[in-house]
């Protein structure tokens, strides 16, 4: 089998690899991009609804969650999300912002595959897809062997992803070749995924299939978690909506969430007044004023009021505010937009996103154990360490 030396491999033709191979690439480093898949950037062209969204502009490292909450810092400094719209805008994508620092291509996700395409052609990276690694090994230098070649160079780069979205492609492998080399992966698990009703909780809820509506959710007490204050939307199994995805990132099998379904409003506040009715049909007439009509009609049929006195109505409206459910579990990898866990990011130097045990071994994007929130913040990670590799080799 034929042998190509190379200064670099980066395993992976996602966008943490793709920014990887463009940004080595300017350097004069010679890059080989390899990616199983038969087309780069799968994952980017379905992401945002076809549309990519490709940053966040509020990106902090709070955003992001990890076993070392301050991992991300000094990759998200090196590459911030106005370098990724520099990008954008040199090559006339056209972007819009949605709700909460969202940025999203107005045409298409393939504007920003043919833009990392672009680049990395004229960084003159050497890109082949639809093949298989067979082995990587290190002695004196690293041998990555293809059924076609065996490249060896001076660094390999695994921006191999993580495990959401099976049908795409993705594998455990980047996890299995970190383990190789001996490091340590911290567990995985589905993030940023709809939760499963237990079958009680769905034989009361899950014919509801549709209605949406704001909420607050939370996991209780549990010091890592977010408060997010989004859309919950009722499914045939559970719920989803961007607030049940964000803080199914948080939650741990077997744990309540407790979802506030009346933000900031006082929904019973006009049954107090001392020429209100109190009966049924002013209680329901007070909850259809801030709940769709068909959640509304279940909350008030579950969870009727004892008695029609001062205290049975607080107790209700403290229900609203804090409704407990334990789910039965996740829709797992299959729905799951990203992976939480992976290469335990003790293993790494926050810089260069090198290996402290391997020299030359690198590990970028989901990969690692660093999780954004909802709304673009994966992306921007996947840019930012995918940078900070390739300015490191």
């Amino acid at each position: 089998m034929p042998v190509q030396k190379v200064d670099m491999v980066i395993l992976g033709a996602g966008a943490a690899g793709m920014i990887c191979a463009l940004e080595a690439g300017r350097r004069g480093r010679r890059v080989v991009l390899l990616e199983h898949a038969e087309r780069v950037g799968k994952k980017i062209l379905i992401s945002g609804g076809g549309r990519c969204n490709f940053t966040n502009i509020h990106t902090r490292a709070e955003n992001f969650l990890s076993e070392n909450p301050h991992f991300a810092k000094s990759a998200l400094a090196r590459f911030t999300p106005a370098d990724i719209i520099a990008m954008a805008e040199r090559h006339g994508i056209r972007y819009h912002e949605k709700t909460l620092g969202q940025l999203f291509c107005d045409r298409s996700a393939l504007d920003i595959v043919t833009l990392l395409d672009r680049e990395c052609a004229e960084a003159r990276v050497t890109l082949i897809t639809g093949t298989r690694i067979i082995s990587v090994i290190r002695d004196s230098k690293f041998r990555v062997e293809t059924p076609q070649t065996t490249f060896e160079a001076e660094a390999v780069v695994v921006a191999t992803g993580g495990l959401s979205i099976p049908k795409m492609g993705a594998t455990g492998f980047g996890y299995h070749l970190a383990e190789q080399f001996g490091l340590h992966v911290i567990e995985c698990r589905p993030a940023l995924v709809p939760l499963v009703f237990s079958p009680e909780d769905r034989d009361q809820w899950c014919d509801l299939s549709g209605v949406s509506t704001e909420i607050i959710a939370h996991t209780g007490t549990h010091k890592k978690s977010g408060t997010f204050r989004e859309k919950m939307l009722v499914t045939h199994r559970g719920l989803s909506g961007p607030a049940i995805l964000q803080i199914s990132s948080y939650w741990q099998s077997g744990k309540e969430i407790v979802i506030d379904l009346a933000p900031g409003t006082e929904v019973l506040k006009p049954l107090f007044a001392s020429t209100a009715r109190r009966d049924a049909a002013a209680t329901m007439l007070a909850l259809r004023e801030v709940l769709p009509a068909r959640l509304a009609e279940r909350w008030f049929a579950l969870h009727p009021p004892a008695t029609w006195t001062n205290a049975s109505l607080a107790a209700m409206e403290k229900q609203l505010h804090a409704w407990n459910i334990t789910p039965a579990g996740t829709e797992g990898y299959a729905k799951a937009e990203v992976t939480a866990g992976g290469v335990d990011t003790s293993e790494l130097d926050a810089k260069t996103m090198q290996s402290r045990k391997v020299p030359g071994l690198y590990f970028i994007g989901e990969v690692v154990d660093v999780t954004g929130w909802l709304g673009g913040y994966n992306f921007q990670w996947a840019w930012a360490s995918g940078v900070s590799a390739g300015r490191a080799v």
